[in-house]
This record gives C-alpha cells, structure tokens and sequence, in this order.
C-alpha cells in the first residue's frame, strides 16, 4: 500500500480546485519568504484547470507575488500550442492570461522541434541553465511546488504503463509513445527523479472515473510498469493527495478514516 504524506478528501471538484488554490498560495508565500522565489510545476487534466480558474480568480492572484513566481510544465504533448490538445494552450487560456506573470518567468516545453526527443533535450538544458547547474545531473533540481493528475490507467504526467520512459533514470527530461488513451500523439515528460525531487508533489484527482485508479495507488502495490504514480515517492520532499468524494468511493474506512479535509 502507498503512504502518501497527507490525503484529503473533498466534497466535490469545485471544493477540491478552491483548496488546491489556497495550498499553492501557503507554498509561494513559504518559497519567497525563504529562497526568494517560488517555482511551479503545472499539470495539464480539466481537475488542475479549475484550480488555475481559482488561483486566476482576482481575489486569490492578488494574494501572490507574480515577480518571484517562475512557471514550468512537467509534460506536455507534441502538438502545437495553439492546437486543442496542447496542455500549455490550456495553460495560457485558464491561468496565464488572468495573472501578471512575465512571460520571461514562464518556461513552456518546445513542440516546434524536430522531434519530441529533441524538445526533452532543449527542455533539460532550460532547466540547466535556470537551477544553474549540468542537464541531467544528480541530484536533480527541487521544484517548490509540482502538480500531478492522475490518469484512468494509473498513468502520471506522461509516464504510461508498460512504457520505456518509466525506466528513464539518467535524464531530467524524455520523449513519451503515446499510451492507450487519446489523444495518440507523443509526449514531453518529466521523469521520476525530476518529479521526486520536489518539496511539495500534489495529486489533484476528481471524479467517479478515478476512483479505481486512486483506490489501486493508495491501498495495493501495484507495480510501477503497471500504475505509473506509485513511482511518485518524494525523495525528502511532501507528498499531498488531493481528491473528491466521487475519486474516493472505492477506498477503504481505514485509509479514509486518515484523510484530513
């Protein structure tokens, strides 16, 4: 069974998005007051989009300093950014044109490369040069805060079951196949060390079609090849699950009965 550090269970997907917003605010504030700066990890999936819609809302943008937030993307498909599938399209749409963000503080995934292996290549190198150290070296850098979802077949950003990019360990960054769900086109991902190097990882999970997948990670031990985010274990960073009552319903009392709200 996976221990995660801390799973609450909210009502619904509004309720979840509103506490998820409120969690990335505490976590900018505790970045800036101790490094200086906030970097942020974002998640493609329509649960990360509510909470983009509420930290863009301008009640909860005022509340965080923009100048010291740095954004990245933790996957994205291959695909321009202005077509439908594009997660940083998505980005741009719900959360960035709603906050005063720099766009020199915003470092999207290139899709306008040769190939998706060379845009996880470029996509290292821009990490590189910002945590100012070698792509690719251990131990890789610390985000402040990484959002996940969590895919129907257990899949986390684009690491799917069965696929070779789950067993990439010497890289930051690598190109995905397509897995068994749409849209079939291929993927930029982070890889497993980059993911667990971060302070705080959190899940944002909603919806009745999770819950098997929620109730897989968090009560068996399935094994990575086959439900990719029990290979979300931060190295000494917090790992936070965040899900709705309709992901929950297949849990147990015992692992709900640790759930805080």
């Amino acid at each position: 069974m996976s221990d995660p550090n801390t799973l609450i269970i909210c009502p619904d997907a509004d309720s979840l998005a509103a506490r998820a917003a409120e969690l990335i605010v505490e976590s900018a504030r505790e970045a800036i007051g101790q490094r200086g700066r906030f970097t942020f990890v974002l998640s493609g999936g329509s649960t990360p989009e509510k909470t983009y819609r509420h930290l863009a809302s301008p009640k909860i943008a005022s509340t965080v300093d923009w100048s010291k937030t740095f954004i990245f993307v933790g996957d994205e498909r291959f695909v321009p950014f202005d077509n439908a599938d594009s997660n940083f399209g998505m980005f741009r749409r719900s959360l960035l044109a709603g906050v005063p963000v720099s766009k020199e503080n915003v470092f999207p995934m290139p899709t306008d490369c040769s190939s998706a292996d060379q845009a996880a290549r470029q996509y290292a190198t821009t990490l590189a040069h910002f945590f100012g150290q070698a792509a690719g070296t251990s131990p890789p850098p610390s985000f402040d805060m990484l959002l996940l979802g969590l895919g129907d077949d257990g899949h986390v950003a684009s690491l799917f079951p069965g696929k070779p990019s789950l067993a990439v360990n010497d890289a930051w960054v690598t190109s995905s196949a397509p897995g068994t769900l749409p849209p079939p086109v291929e993927r930029v991902t982070f890889t497993f060390p980059l993911l667990n190097s971060a302070r705080q990882v959190m899940f944002l999970v909603a919806g009745e079609k999770k819950a098997q997948a929620v109730r897989k990670i968090l009560e068996e031990n399935p094994a990575v090849s086959e439900a990719p985010a029990v290979g979300v274990r931060p190295d000494s960073g917090v790992l936070t699950w965040l899900v709705d009552e309709a992901a929950a319903k297949l849990l147990s009392p015992a692992i709900r009965g640790r759930a805080g709200r």
